[in-house]
């Protein structure tokens, strides 16, 4: 936006989508709309005016600086403006959050003028996003007699900014809103769809319940029938948020049920009250704590029990649960914040302290959990400068400590990470501390997202603590469409600047890179002892400790270089017995769901926890499959506990991929990308020499259960299936339905395939490459009955391929392949019958670009079977996303439906699909 009329041309055709004027955040725009307040008697100033104080952006978007300054010149005197007077442009500053307005504030704190100094402190003693910048600035100021900047550092020493803040409420009272039965995917919050539209918080709140309007309306009328009260959102007989962690999701309910973080800041809300059955999905638990919310779990319906304590299941072995109480729509419950304790009609009927911590109530408290992350960091500054102790304002982190126990490898990477822990004090599971990340992920659909949080928390550069920044390309990466050319430049050139490693150069020097992030994040972690962040669900690498989450915590962490969490417990993974040589590994990650669950009566044991896998033998590139797939086990993260020579390999594998990045230009000016080339080599040195062998946990460690894994009993492939049809709607399109190839008879008719998405590796394109010599071999040629869709997943592979001779092969097969000259600028809506090799990235397992055809049942070695992800429903017929192996898809699009196991056995024949088999070696300590 370049001009004031060009914003009145917006204006106008925003309001005929029913939204309100765009939010302010160019620095070109809000000069212009300045010199029309300044001229009394422009026929645009009342409106300015209003543009000025109701919708401009903080933090440091370039309008933030311009209306920092333009405040302080009010204040000063400079300029008299008769609806902005000092006192009022004093408000205005205290609501912009940091950079250009602390910047101000401390210009005029710490200036001449005595009267001015003292306000502007007053203000300043509740601000929290002050960076080195200012703190250096303060320090210096004290250290020179400034008696302004000692009554400040003095404020922050106390945590005055959090301890003057009102105390949250003894009684919140909601009144409840069913969202849906069954697991509810952040889809339907946020739809993928709609992902262009996330940063344009209005625009997307469009989008709350995939576009249900008339959802959308029952939801205000039962907010304008009980306007006392918040309104909690529930995924009832379900958990709520399953799929990512999506902040757009959470600023959606924000937006529909939650509270204005500011007068003078348009469509951002805080405080949601979400809910669910079975609790709310770990990392989306985080993100509605990142705004201060509340996340519930009810526990409203339970399994019926015998005499004896054995589950009672119905004829189809499903256990029988039985409702507690009731939260249908509008019923009225009080959350009660002392006892923890959640009343209906006067009755306790729920335990909630798990979602009332002392953390977590100071989050509540904050509004949100980034004022408590820098408000730690201000006292700790203070306190430093004052030469004392920190005194305890905050909760203090919980410290578990159990004598004599020894460390899952979770714990044992918390325990090396930690900051701010009791010297020497080993630490268990439950302790929730400060971690330093090493390496954070940022992706395109949410990037622009985490690009506005950290304007809005002030930062201008990524924390020296972080050894490495990606910014990818990949969910946009399908089709450069119109959206796509408007936004991914803009972000590419921000985190650039940041500091990241970006897919796409701003300057243009390189190849454009859509690689998955996932795959991307897996090279960049070359020790199995690093934290990672990243901002999508499968940010789950196979070497280290990895894990998703919001747009809000990646840019914490961008910026702060830390991550605060509990230390997860653990649920130890082995495997015993013999792979049929015809199974592919996709095939023991199906069965090792279907297997747990079996186990444990249908309670998911992996469900918040860390899922601790002795994968032992697999190099990082095929394990990924497993720690990927661990997102839709509901598993907070996973942890790949590999052989010495095995975790030599993988690094080798990473160290090499980092080094094509350099060579294509792909470093910063900081060289992060060399500095992780050396970190490999150093790591691989460390274990060659028996200086530090690969991460193990300890012998004598505690995990909450263990779960062994028989291969023999895996003899035909595996599928995940929506099971769309169940006539329990609770347990439709929840990951937990796998079947095995014969249950479909050979029959189920197969509209279109799908290899691609973060679940494949380089080994599957050369299991199709020779898949599709063995058809021809056996039947004369390759003929497809249904459309194939190959999206490799980084250009590294593709590279690999072409030298070693598979994409050749491809090429042979394929009726379509992607022209990086040419990308396509419009989504496909009709597959022809043949193969399409498209542009590496997230392709159809995103779903917000390309989809299959509305109805379709789609075979896809991707990870998402939700409702609407990768095909929609028709009328008169449900889509279907069925999850399998690569050799599965291949065989189901030459036939056009599923293939029997004879089939299947046929067209694998000599190919090695995976060299897995259980380590014989000790992985503990």
């Amino acid at each position: 936006m370049n001009t004031y009329k060009d914003y009145l041309k917006e204006i106008e055709a925003r309001k005929l989508q029913g939204l309100h004027p765009k939010p302010i955040d160019g620095a070109e725009l809000l000069n212009e709309i300045i010199a029309q307040i300044k001229d009394v008697n422009n026929e645009h100033r009342k409106d300015s005016l209003n543009f000025f104080i109701y919708n401009t952006l903080p933090g440091t978007t370039s309008a933030a600086g311009v209306k920092a300054k333009f405040l302080k010149e009010i204040i000063l005197g400079e300029t008299v403006v008769e609806e902005i007077t000092p006192a009022f442009a004093f408000e205005q500053l205290g609501h912009m959050k940091g950079g250009p307005s602390v910047e101000v504030l401390l210009d005029l704190a710490l200036g001449n003028d005595a009267g001015i100094a003292a306000e502007a402190a007053k203000v300043l003693k509740t601000q929290v996003f002050l960076y080195e910048a200012d703190t250096e600035r303060l320090e210096k100021a004290y250290n020179e007699g400034d008696a302004i900047a000692k009554e400040l550092i003095e404020s922050y020493a106390k945590a005055e900014f959090f301890t003057k803040l009102p105390e949250v409420e003894e009684e919140i009272k909601v009144v409840t809103f069913v969202a849906g039965v069954g697991d509810i995917s952040t889809d339907l919050l946020s739809p993928g769809a709609d992902a262009h539209s996330r940063s344009d918080r209005e625009l997307h709140g469009q989008s709350m319940f995939e576009h249900n309007k008339e959802m959308q309306q029952e939801l205000l009328a039962l907010k304008k029938q009980h306007p006392d009260k918040r309104v909690m959102l529930i995924a009832e007989k379900g958990t709520m948020g399953v799929g990512s962690s999506r902040m757009s999701g959470v600023n959606n309910v924000a937006l529909w049920t939650g509270i204005p973080s500011s007068p003078y800041v348009p469509f951002i809300n805080i405080a949601p009250v979400i809910a669910g059955t079975n609790g709310i999905a770990p990392i989306f638990l985080t993100t509605v704590g990142v705004t201060g919310g509340i996340g519930i779990d009810l526990k409203n319906w339970v399994k019926q029990k015998d005499a004896d304590g054995n589950t009672i299941v119905d004829e189809d072995g499903d256990p029988i649960l039985k409702e507690e109480y009731s939260v249908a729509t509008g019923t009225v419950l009080t959350i009660n914040t002392k006892e923890k304790k959640l009343y209906k009609d006067g009755k306790a009927v729920k335990d909630i302290s798990t979602a009332l911590t002392p953390p977590k109530m100071e989050f509540i408290k904050a509004g949100g959990s980034y004022a408590v992350v820098f408000g730690k960091k201000l006292q700790t500054f203070a306190c430093k400068v004052l030469g004392i102790d920190v005194p305890q304002v905050y909760a203090p982190a919980k410290e578990v400590s159990i004598e004599g126990q020894g460390l899952t490898a979770v714990e044992k990477i918390f325990n090396r990470n930690a900051v701010g822990t009791t010297p020497g004090k080993t630490l268990h599971a439950g302790s929730n501390v400060r971690v330093e990340v090493n390496i954070v992920g940022s992706q395109d659909t949410t990037g622009l997202m985490t690009s506005q949080e950290l304007e809005m928390m002030a930062a201008t550069v990524i924390s020296p603590i972080v050894d490495a920044g990606y910014q990818s390309g990949c969910h946009t990466a399908s089709v450069w469409d119109d959206k796509s050319k408007a936004n991914i430049p803009r972000l590419m050139k921000f985190m650039n600047d940041f500091g990241l490693v970006t897919g796409r150069d701003p300057k243009g020097k390189y190849h454009p890179m859509t690689d998955v992030i996932h795959k991307v994040l897996n090279d960049l972690a070359v020790d199995d002892w690093d934290v990672i962040i990243g901002g999508d669900s499968h940010t789950r690498m196979a070497k280290g400790v990895a894990f998703g989450a919001d747009s809000g915590t990646v840019a914490l962490a961008l910026a702060t270089g830390e991550a605060t969490m509990p230390i997860p417990e653990s649920v130890k993974v082995t495997f015993k017995g013999e792979m049929k040589p015809y199974m592919d590994f996709r095939d023991v990650v199906h069965a090792t769901q279907e297997q747990m669950l079996d186990q444990f009566e249908g309670e998911n044991v992996f469900q918040g926890r860390i899922i601790e896998v002795h994968i032992g033998t697999l190099t990082s590139d095929q394990a990924f499959t497993f720690t990927d797939w661990t997102a839709e086990m509901k598993a907070k993260a996973s942890i790949c506990i590999s052989e010495d020579d095995t975790l030599i390999e993988s690094l080798e594998i990473s160290r090499d991929r980092i080094q094509i990045m350099i060579d294509k230009g792909m470093d910063n000016p900081k060289q992060d990308l060399k500095g992780l080339v050396d970190k490999a080599n150093k790591r691989i040195a460390d274990i060659k020499s028996g200086k530090k062998s690969a991460l193990k946990p300890d012998a004598d460690a505690k995990y909450y259960q263990e779960v062994i894994i028989d291969l023999d009993k895996i003899v035909e492939p595996m599928i995940a299936d929506p099971d769309v049809h169940n006539e329990d709607v609770s347990k439709r399109y929840t990951h937990d339905c796998i079947n095995p190839l014969s249950y479909y008879g050979g029959t189920k008719k197969v509209d279109l395939g799908f290899i691609g998405s973060c679940m494949i590796h380089k080994g599957d394109m050369q299991i199709l490459a020779q898949m599709l010599k063995n058809i021809e071999a056996q039947q004369g040629k390759v003929e497809f009955k249904a459309p194939l869709v190959v999206a490799p997943p980084t250009y590294n592979i593709v590279d690999e391929l072409k030298e070693e001779g598979d994409w050749e092969i491809l090429q042979k097969y394929s009726g379509f392949e992607f022209d990086d000259s040419a990308p396509k600028g419009l989504a496909r809506t009709k597959y022809e019958n043949m193969l399409y090799l498209e542009r590496p990235g997230c392709n159809l397992c995103m779903g917000n670009q390309e989809k299959a055809e509305p109805g379709d049942t789609v075979m896809a070695t991707s990870t998402r079977l939700f409702q609407g992800r990768v095909v929609r429903d028709a009328e008169g017929k449900k889509g279907e996303s069925l999850l399998s192996s690569t050799p599965v898809v291949v065989l189901s699009t030459i036939l056009g439906r599923t293939p029997t196991l004879e089939e299947y056995q046929a067209a694998v024949e000599g190919i090695v699909l995976t060299k897995f088999k259980p380590s014989t070696k000790q992985l503990v300590m």
